[in-house]
């Protein structure tokens, strides 16, 4: 967790960095704009105040030309410039013109006065002198620091609100990948386990039969060990290969309208034998349920889901198979009256290498394969207690239409047999039952 907090808070210092130079940049950019906005209304304002006097019939006939004040309230300062002599104030209470004001012909040009106050002026040739207009650039500076001001406060503010946001995504964005590192520790370690334990069996058994003098009957054991054994590392290992090609994303193998049913049916039928040595009750109860999905892949999820629940039934328990169409989709259902599928358990049912207990026989792969094989067909699981009081694992998909019986239609496919119970042979009930841990 730490781990992933310092990743997540060093990539948001790292975006909110560049992010703070793209804000500065803009900043920088809009405030120039601005300030070249400004001035260039002032000399708009400048041009247009020296296009009026100069349109007047006599503008040095008079000192009194009314001040040009706009919507800022800021007045507009007009002078006459004659080529020889003092320069003459038209605008009542306009201060003293700045000698190098007379160069603001024809480019305006900003100005300090000897009180410290800026102007803008700008000039125009009249009757061989100049008319010289000012303003005030007191309110547009005043724009400008406010302008300032603003993105120096609205700036942090921003940035800290960046890189929060970015730190939080960066921890959500991280949490997939982390969980997934996790993920591939744990089943690399759960992996190892389940396959050092049948090769350790193999080994031992190995140096057994080669010890000298070998025991009556001893390489004859040791052989059934070791096949055991190897076919227990066999299944691990295509299990692993079935899963791996399924988070490989392969190439979806053709579908084609499947009578569930007629599958379940099938599928229950191989448990017959191990259901008859434990003297559990199989009972198979299926109806035509057509969805479109791979054969072997609905027969395969059968199949684990049957083991499954004879491994956890109690002897002389039932195991139930069950399909219908309800609700427009057709249905699977597994049951049994074993103990049932823990609280704690739930969450963790379909990860690859949980076990629910300790009943020898599996890896904790079958149910993992069950629900890619679910999620890969568009179907949705539903588990929970079963009505015979254990475990109940029900499947559903989209309900097709049932295809049209043809020459070479596979008769599997095509109808399901009825309702079959395989009675169990007389035998006393198991008194070690399996416990789900």
């Amino acid at each position: 967790m730490r781990r992933r907090r310092r990743q997540a808070a060093r990539v948001a210092v790292v975006a909110t960095a560049l992010i703070a130079v793209l804000y500065v940049v803009a900043a920088a950019l809009i405030d120039t704009y601005a300030a070249r906005r400004v001035l260039w209304e002032v000399d708009q304002r400048l041009s247009s105040r020296l296009s009026v006097v100069s349109s007047l019939k006599d503008p040095l006939a008079s000192r009194t030309i009314p001040d040009d004040v706009g919507t800022d309230g800021v007045p507009v300062f007009v002078w006459w410039v004659p080529a020889s002599g003092p320069v003459t104030a038209l605008t009542v209470g306009a201060p003293g013109l700045p000698e190098a004001a007379r160069d603001s012909a024809p480019s305006p040009l900003s100005l300090s006065l000897r009180d410290g106050t800026t102007f803008r002026f700008t000039a125009v040739h009249y009757r061989g002198g100049l008319l010289v207009a000012a303003q005030d650039l007191a309110g547009p500076s005043h724009i400008d620091r406010v302008l300032l001001a603003g993105e120096l406060v609205l700036g942090p503010v921003l940035l800290l609100g960046i890189f929060a946001g970015l730190l939080v995504i960066g921890l959500r964005a991280a949490a997939p990948a982390e969980s997934a590192r996790l993920r591939l520790q744990e089943l690399t370690a759960d992996a190892s386990h389940e396959l050092r334990t049948p090769l350790t069996v193999i080994e031992a058994e190995i140096e057994l039969a080669r010890a000298e003098p070998p025991e009556p009957g001893a390489e004859r054991e040791a052989l059934d060990h070791v096949a055991r054994e190897s076919r227990r590392l066999k299944s691990i290992v295509e299990d692993l290969l079935w899963l791996a090609r399924f988070d490989a994303a392969p190439a979806r193998p053709p579908s084609a309208w499947v009578d569930v049913g007629a599958v379940a049916a099938a599928g229950a039928a191989r448990f017959d034998a191990v259901a008859a040595a434990r003297g559990i009750a199989l009972v198979t109860d299926t109806s035509p349920a057509w969805v479109e999905a791979p054969s072997d892949w609905i027969d395969r999820l059968v199949g684990t889901l049957v083991d499954n629940a004879c491994r956890y039934a109690p002897g002389g328990g039932t195991v139930r198979v069950t399909t219908h169409v309800r609700n427009g989709r057709g249905t699977l259902c597994v049951e049994d009256d074993g103990p049932g599928i823990p609280d704690e358990d739930r969450e963790r049912l379909f990860d690859r290498f949980h076990r629910a207990s300790g009943v020898p026989g599996g890896a904790g792969l079958g149910l993992a394969i069950a629900d890619s094989v679910v999620r890969s067909t568009g179907g949705r699981w539903r588990t929970g207690t079963s009505s015979l009081g254990g475990a109940c694992f029900e499947v559903s998909w989209r309900r097709g239409v049932a295809p049209a019986a043809g020459p070479g239609a596979d008769a599997r496919h095509l109808a399901a047999p009825p309702a079959r119970l395989i009675p169990p042979p007389p035998s006393a009930p198991d008194p070690a039952a399996p416990q789900r841990a």
